[in-house]
């Protein structure tokens, strides 16, 4: 299992402590509750809050920060100084008292798609980023190969056993399982092709699309099926806004099925494109996919304004993100009493201005909305805080209170 320094293990554990403490202790059985509550479409004591700082990580938890010095350990202890930042911060962040150990799945071919993707062409310092694309000529369409992917038993296992002698006494192990390949198929599509260049085949030549896309249906679709014919999907209804009650009932373990599942699917890269478009060249080719899952989570920072109407037509939608580029007063009407509705926030109207004024006004006025609704509060995709290094505990305080005012 390798040596790893004395000092530095028992750095860990002590952090793993604090964490488990946490974890086990009756506030986070109150958050997972009201999260619980909110996705069943029950009232809860107030809505859920909750921030991801993404980016900005490198400014809350900086690497000159941390101790370790062996990679592996310096890795576990990144993740448990996550947590308890989080906690500081005060929003309803949860972890569950077990250490998660991700499958290891294997793909058959060197390239999952059959091509090289994420190669990256320029990068910023503050966090953008370009990818070269493969798929530059129509000949290049047909090379995309369809990936078949099978579970490596071993590799797992070893990761999860070398986690339980760290943690032995403190936190169980759980290995998790879910499909290897997720259904915001656009994602697939942009790596492939590139933004510009399928913008463009949308409209010229759209059978091109159709044809890539098809292929990109059946590889989701296969990765599934190997996935929940293996008997190592694990249920995944934990953590921030996907935490609920067991999905179908509570299948033994080696039983779980898709519909036992979460499905998390977005239109991203399909913002500028009519609705008439986005189901075509998307959405149908989404549903066959998400309908197959126990419920599901749709949309994340695009604006779904033009396309609620067939957002919802996802036959076991659950929750409706509604971006802050997204008409609140239309998503209300749509999906009122139907859907829980996660409320995202705009990362740079909260970490720039100076004060909090015009943050709480903004959280006041949507709340006062959402009043009578099932709703969390969501921050998300923030890259810094400008120079605001107490905003997320700000922002959370606010958020909480204005949520039990409106409750």
């Amino acid at each position: 299992m390798g040596c790893v320094p004395a000092q530095e293990r028992s750095l860990v554990r002590e952090l793993a402590s604090q964490v488990a403490m946490l974890a086990n202790s009756d506030e986070y059985e109150t958050r997972r509750r009201r999260w619980r509550d909110v996705n069943a479409m029950r009232r809860p004591d107030r809505a859920p809050v909750w921030c991801r700082p993404a980016g900005a990580w490198k400014e809350l938890v900086p690497p000159s920060s941390l101790q370790c010095t062996d990679p592996w350990l310096r890795s576990i202890e990144y993740a448990l100084r996550q947590h308890l930042y989080k906690h500081w911060v005060g929003d309803d962040h949860i972890v569950d008292p077990w250490w998660t150990v991700l499958a290891v799945w294997r793909c058959d071919s060197e390239h999952v798609w059959g091509l090289r993707t994420g190669e990256l062409v320029e990068s910023t310092e503050l966090g953008g980023f370009r990818y070269g694309t493969p798929i530059r000529t129509e000949a290049d369409f047909d090379k995309v190969t369809v990936p078949t992917f099978t579970y490596d038993h071993e590799a797992t296992q070893d990761q999860a056993n070398r986690v339980a002698d760290l943690l032995d006494g403190i936190m169980p192990v759980r290995i998790t399982c879910e499909p290897p390949i997720t259904p915001s198929l656009g994602t697939i599509l942009d790596k492939l092709r590139g933004m510009s260049d399928f913008m463009l085949d949308l409209a010229l030549n759209p059978r091109l699309i159709h044809r890539l896309m098809a292929k990109i249906l059946e590889g989701t679709l296969r990765a599934m099926r190997v996935a929940e014919e293996s008997g190592r999907l694990t249920p995944n209804h934990y953590g921030p806004m996907l935490c609920s009650e067991p999905l179908n009932g509570t299948p033994e373990p080696g039983q779980v099925k898709l519909h036992h599942l979460w499905g998390v699917a977005n239109s991203q890269e399909f913002e500028e494109v009519s609705a008439d478009m986005f189901d075509e060249f998307l959405l149908n080719y989404q549903i066959p996919i998400l309908q197959q899952f126990g419920a599901v989570q749709y949309g994340c920072c695009e604006n779904l304004t033009r396309k609620i109407d067939r957002v919802t037509r996802i036959p076991n939608l659950r929750v409706f993100v509604a971006s802050a580029w997204t008409d609140l007063d239309r998503v209300i009407e749509a999906c009122s009493g139907r859907y829980a509705i996660m409320w995202r926030q705009l990362a740079s109207d909260v970490v720039f201005p100076d004060d909090m004024a015009s943050i709480e006004r903004h959280l006041d006025e949507g709340m006062a909305k959402l009043k009578g609704q099932s709703y969390q509060v969501v921050l998300r995709e923030i890259e810094t805080l400008a120079g605001h290094p107490n905003r997320l505990r700000e922002w959370a305080r606010a958020a909480i209170a204005l949520a039990e005012k409106h409750a």
